[in-house]
């Protein structure tokens, strides 16, 4: 194995690890079953690259037969309910520290997955088409996420909170022109995972939200109506 092939697969397993993290957490504190929690989970960690593997032909998808990824995500599932189960009264009571990590893992999780997704778009030879490596980029980072919020019942949040999506985009376009201009792959997957990571959090911390469209009007009694 190559050592871009060992950085891809490190990337792809911090991406997974990262992502069943946070998914099990959000099941938890979203009150699912325990299949529902371990559902959810592999959802979230395998949605996206999923959809990726589909757009580019890679019939069956992935996780259909590298069972060495089921058994990844499937420990961290375990784990998190193990410990939320041991601090249960902590995990319901600090809310707010709580999200912060799931944040966090969420941004590395995304990070790590829009850059595997553009790397996934090159090597199938759709290295001139920077549009569709991008959004494969963007894809693999949200499509668990999108995926889990609808089974669960929930708004997707990349549709209405914080930077998200365009954190995933402007992340995979770093990376893909620095790999045109030939430069190092580990410095290239590396400055934007940071740079995803960085949007999150900053997005986060200043609560920064794209622009959502006004539909209130008020009436004769200054109230306003949707």
């Amino acid at each position: 194995m190559e050592i871009s092939d060992i950085i891809f697969y490190v990337a792809e397993v911090i991406g997974l690890i990262a992502f069943a993290v946070s998914g099990a957490m959000i099941a938890i504190d979203r009150k699912l079953d325990l299949f529902g929690v371990v559902f959810i989970t592999f959802v979230n960690s395998f949605g996206g690259g999923l959809m990726r593997d589909i757009l580019i032909g890679e019939i069956p998808p992935k996780m259909f037969y590298n069972y060495e990824y089921l058994i990844y995500v499937a420990i961290c599932a375990v784990t998190v309910i193990v410990v939320v189960s041991i601090l249960k009264e902590r995990f319901f009571r600090n809310r707010a520290a709580i999200d912060k990590v799931i944040n966090i893992f969420d941004a590395v999780g995304l990070g790590a997955f829009a850059i595997v997704g553009v790397k996934s778009g090159l090597n199938a030879g759709f290295g001139d088409n920077v549009f569709f490596c991008v959004f494969l980029g963007m894809t693999t980072g949200i499509g668990g996420g999108i995926l889990r919020d609808l089974l669960s019942h929930a708004k997707p949040l990349v549709l209405v909170k914080q930077i998200y999506a365009l954190a995933a985009i402007i992340g995979g376009l770093l990376f893909y022109y620095l790999d045109k201009m030939d430069v190092n792959y580990t410095v290239s997957l590396v400055a934007s995972v940071l740079l995803v990571v960085l949007i999150r959090m900053l997005a986060a911390y200043f609560r920064w939200d794209l622009p959502k469209v006004n539909v209130e009007v008020s009436d004769g009694n200054n109230q306003k109506h949707k």
